[in-house]
C-alpha cells in the first residue's frame, strides 16, 4: 500500500466513525425523546396550552362579584365560590340558547353540504374523465386563494336580490360556496392515491360510478372526509364575521351574540363566562371525539 493510500484510507476510516458517533448520538436523542421526562415536558405543554379553557370555566363557576374582586386562580384558596348559578341563569337567557340553536342549524347543514359534494367532486375530478377536467381544476385550486372580504359586498347584493339576506339558508349558502374549494382539493388528491387497480377490480365484478363511490372510495376515504369535516365545523362555529354580515339578527349565532351582550350588558359577565365557555367547549368536544380520525386523514399520504 503506497502512502497516498494509507492517507486515503484513514480519511475514510474517521469519516465512518464520525458518521458513527453522530448516529449513535442521533439514536441517544431518540430515545430519550420517548422517555419520562419528554412525556412530563409534553404533559406540561398540553396544560399550558389548556390554561385559557379552565381560567374560562372556573370563572364560569364564580359569582359575579368573584370575578370582578379576584382572577380565576382564587378558586383554588376559595373553593366555596364554586357555583352553578351563572348555568342557570345562561339556560334562562333565550337570548343565549336561542343563538346555540341558530349556531347548530348554521353548522351542521354547512358541513355536510360540503363533505358530500366535496366528495363527490373530488371523486370526479380524480377518476372520472370529463372535457376540461384539468382545467376545472385548476379553477378549483385558484379559488383557494379568494378571501372571504371580497365576496362580502356583491354577495350581499345577490343575496338581497334573490331574498335570501339575513337568513340562515344564505348563511349555510356562502360558507357552503367558500368551504367547497378546499374540500375539493384535499378531497381529490387524497382519493388519486387510491389503487387504481382495486377500482377496475370493483368495476369487473359490475359495480358502477356510484356503488364504486359508496363501497369503495367512500370507506377508504374515511379519515380524509373526518379531517374535512372537523374543519369545516370548527370554521363555521367559530365564524363571527360572515354571521354577522348575512345571519338574522333575530337569531343570531352565538359569536355575535356573545358580542352583543358585550356591546349591551358590559358588566354582564355572569352569563358571558359560561355562554363563552360553552361555546368553545363543544366544538373541541367534537375535535376529541374525532382526533384519531383527523390525525389520520392528515398524515394520509404522508408515507409511502
Amino acid at each position: 500500500m503506497t502512502t497516498t493510500e494509507a492517507v486515503q484510507a484513514k480519511k475514510v476510516s474517521r469519516a465512518g466513525s464520525a458518521a458513527k458517533t453522530e448516529q449513535s448520538l442521533g439514536a441517544r436523542i431518540a430515545a430519550r425523546a420517548g422517555g419520562g421526562a419528554m412525556r412530563v415536558f409534553l404533559i406540561l405543554v398540553g396544560l399550558f396550552w389548556l390554561m385559557p379553557t379552565i381560567g374560562l370555566l372556573l370563572s364560569s363557576l364564580r359569582g359575579a362579584e368573584d370575578i370582578a374582586a379576584s382572577g380565576w386562580w382564587k378558586i383554588f384558596t376559595a373553593p366555596s365560590e364554586l357555583t352553578f348559578d351563572n348555568y342557570q341563569r345562561l339556560l334562562d337567557n333565550s337570548t343565549i340558547t336561542d343563538s346555540l340553536f341558530s349556531t347548530v342549524m348554521i353548522t351542521v347543514p354547512s358541513t355536510f353540504l360540503v363533505v358530500v359534494i366535496g366528495s363527490l367532486a373530488g371523486y370526479a375530478f380524480a377518476w372520472m374523465e370529463f372535457p376540461g377536467r384539468d382545467w376545472w381544476f385548476l379553477v378549483v385550486v385558484g379559488l383557494l386563494v379568494v378571501p372571504v372580504q371580497v365576496a362580502l359586498i356583491p354577495v350581499s347584493e345577490l343575496f338581497g336580490t334573490i331574498g335570501i339576506f339575513e337568513t340562515t339558508f344564505g348563511v349555510v349558502m356562502f360558507h357552503t360556496a367558500f368551504g367547497l374549494p378546499f374540500a375539493i382539493f384535499l378531497l381529490r388528491n387524497f382519493f388519486a392515491e387510491i389503487p387504481r387497480e382495486l377500482l377496475e377490480a370493483a368495476r369487473l365484478d359490475g359495480a358502477g360510478e356510484i356503488r364504486l363511490f359508496t363501497r369503495v372510495v367512500m370507506p377508504l376515504g374515511g379519515p380524509a372526509i373526518a379531517s374535512l369535516g372537523i374543519f369545516q365545523f370548527l370554521w363555521v362555529w367559530n365564524d363571527m364575521l360572515v354571521a354577522l354580515i348575512f345571519a338574522d339578527s333575530e337569531s343570531p349565532p352565538i359569536t355575535v351574540a356573545l358580542q352583543q351582550q358585550v356591546r349591551q350588558f358590559g358588566n354582564n359577565i355572569d352569563v358571558l363566562a359560561p355562554g363563552a365557555f360553552v361555546s368553545m367547549v363543544i366544538p373541541l368536544a367534537v375535535f376529541f371525539a374525532f382526533q384519531r380520525q383527523f390525525v389520520s386523514g392528515v398524515m394520509a399520504g404522508a408515507v409511502k
